[in-house]
């Protein structure tokens, strides 16, 4: 009996100790230099938006937040590598839709998005615009629904690639408006609108930052955005939900934060809080317009919830879709 209290006292003793070095790890937090993983190639939108939020953390934290693009398989290689971090709140994910909402739902990765992830804050949403060429036969969405609707197999819808989040957003469009057409996936957006404005292919639905300097220099036209409400940026564009009375139609990508999973909380708490002021400052909304995104911050659960969400609608779309990556 003394032997076995002793190995209780000494098991609640360590237990003791272990808990109050992390909560005095906890309470110094961040005491030396953490590292923004970024799982895109530099230039891309979610590697702009990391290099900000990093430059902004760093002033709010008082501790460098040096940005490390660890790009390839589209945004997989670099949110693995937060996966396996350890979970101590120096490793943080720029996280977006493709590697974390819509991959696991087409191939195997090398991580779990419940498991091994923990979210921190949706910081941004970028809503996607539906254009053609100028010389397409239609002047609105309607008529735009029309003439592709009343030749079925005839028009072609270009993306950034199969089961990319265009690809995605665009037959879940057609499903919902009735469309018949061609898909042709590019490697990329910027490829899908040259050949787009060049009459290659018919209309593409792709993001605000991809479609709109060629919307406003007239190489492309416009009839309508993805997103539920009008967006500031892009002015003048309604919302296809509501102009196609398509109820529920109301989708695009995010943008977010993300640490590996096991983070103690009042860590990811630390660094939501840490985000929120930035993400309410209008240098930031004003930052955040030039990548065509659009501020939509959420703390830690609520951002989970939205998570359960778009991953559900996405595994819908694939579903109905039948899109399998070859």
């Amino acid at each position: 009996m003394r032997r076995r209290d002793t190995l209780r006292r000494i098991v609640l003793f360590a237990a003791a100790l272990a808990f109050s070095g992390a909560a005095l790890a906890q309470q110094g937090f961040p005491s030396r230099p953490l590292r923004m993983i970024i799982p895109w190639p530099p230039g891309q939108a979610t590697d702009l938006i990391g290099r900000m939020l990093a430059h902004k953390l760093a002033e709010a934290l008082g501790q460098p937040v040096v940005p490390d693009n660890r790009a390839g398989a589209a945004g997989m290689i670099g949110t693995d590598f937060v996966a396996k971090a350890a979970p101590d709140g120096y490793t943080l994910l720029a996280a977006s839709s493709g590697p974390v909402s819509i991959n696991p739902l087409l191939q195997k990765t090398a991580y779990d998005v419940d498991r091994d992830l923990a979210p921190v804050a949706k910081v941004g949403l970028s809503t996607y615009v539906l254009v053609a060429h100028p010389s397409f036969p239609a002047a609105n969405a309607k008529e735009f629904v029309a003439q592709v609707k009343a030749h079925p197999g005839k028009y072609s819808f270009a993306t950034g690639g199969a089961g990319s989040t265009a690809h995605l957003v665009a037959e879940w469009f057609n499903i919902r408006a009735g469309l018949q057409a061609t898909h042709v996936p590019y490697k990329g957006s910027a490829p899908a609108i040259a050949d787009l404005i060049g009459g290659q292919v018919t209309y593409a639905l792709e993001s605000v930052g991809a479609t709109m300097p060629s919307v406003r220099s007239g190489r492309l036209r416009a009839y309508g955005i993805t997103a539920a409400n009008p967006t500031a940026l892009t002015p003048g564009l309604a919302p296809l939900a509501s102009s196609l009375m398509l109820p529920g139609f109301d989708i695009g990508a995010w943008v977010g934060v993300m640490v590996p999973s096991g983070t103690p909380q009042p860590i990811v708490d630390r660094l939501a809080a840490a985000l929120e002021p930035i993400m309410q400052s209008a240098d930031t909304r004003e930052r955040l317009a030039t990548f065509g995104i659009e501020v939509d911050y959420r703390r830690a659960e609520e951002f989970a919830r939205d998570l359960k969400e778009q991953r559900e609608r996405f595994a819908e779309i694939i579903k109905k879709a039948g899109i399998k990556l070859d």
